[in-house]
């Protein structure tokens, strides 16, 4: 599933296409994703603005002309990629294309998603904060405000192991399994410690941990292990930087180690870890 990187990836390479273009078409290849598309979605959709483009969590917040919000999330597999005239000509339409807009600039941008986990969904602007999707969601780690403090007060008194805390997007969203990892190798510490003793300086170095890796991602256009390209059609290539994910049985790469990442299954999910490196 994309994760906070390759979510913000997208993101960013929609805005110079799509912020202050307005929409003159949309195309709806089938009635529904993960859950039914929105009644009369042209209709609604059609003849606006886009105001902005905004992310909450792995949501994209498209912000349209008249107070309504696109929300879309990319669900699996998921993917959003731009099409000039030309390009658009040369590429009939894949049968996964399920919804397509078209901008008043000439610009296609498809929705392509094959397993259909992903949604789109309308909601009014002053709805947004209280709308199912978003209520009871943690911080976003890349705020400034979130820091080892607020990790430390979020964790305090939980007994489940820190990598799970993290997956928990009630503790702070956007951090998936890859990230977590990653995220946990450089503060050296163990996926297995529990959430309450992460406090202190240790929250500070998670938190620090987190935002690096993060940024770092987003820089590298996301990873891409299957099915995540930028809007552009570019891969994501920070699945090159990692250090422990989906690498067991390969030496740490801490110079001076000498021992192996481990594979372990925390909540259903692949851990990776070096048991030397992070306690």
């Amino acid at each position: 599933m994309p994760e906070l990187p390759e979510v913000e990836t997208v993101r960013r390479g929609l805005v110079p296409r799509l912020v202050g273009r307005r929409i003159v078409r949309l195309l709806q290849h089938r009635r529904d994703l993960r859950v039914p598309l929105p009644a009369q979605f042209a209709k609604k959709v059609e003849g606006r603005t886009v105001r902005a483009i905004d992310r909450r969590a792995k949501y994209l917040l498209i912000r349209l002309e008249g107070g309504q919000t696109l929300i879309a999330h990319l669900g699996m597999s998921g993917r959003m990629t731009l099409h000039d005239a030309a390009s658009a000509a040369q590429h009939p339409f894949d049968r996964h294309d399920h919804v397509v807009f078209e901008t008043d600039e000439g610009w296609q941008v498809r929705f392509n998603d094959a397993r259909r986990f992903g949604l789109m969904l309308l909601a009014a602007d002053d709805a947004i904060a209280k709308h199912k999707l978003f209520k009871g969601l943690g911080p976003e780690p890349l705020d400034e405000a979130f820091d080892g403090a607020a990790l430390a007060g979020r964790l305090k008194g939980r007994r489940t192991p820190i990598k799970a805390a993290l997956l928990d997007q009630k503790t702070l969203v956007g951090v998936g399994n890859i990230y977590a990892c990653e995220a946990l190798f450089l503060a050296g510490i163990s996926p297995r410690r529990s959430s309450h003793t992460v406090q202190g300086e240790r929250a500070d170095r998670l938190v620090a941990a987190i935002k690096k890796v993060l940024l770092r991602s987003i820089e590298d256009g996301g990873s891409t292990l299957r099915d995540h390209v930028q809007p552009g059609g570019e891969l994501g290539y920070f699945q090159t930087r990692f250090n422990v994910y989906d690498r067991a049985g390969i030496a740490c790469p801490t110079r001076g180690c000498g021992r192996s990442v481990r594979r372990l299954v925390q909540s259903g999910r692949s851990t990776f870890y070096c048991a030397h490196c992070q306690r």
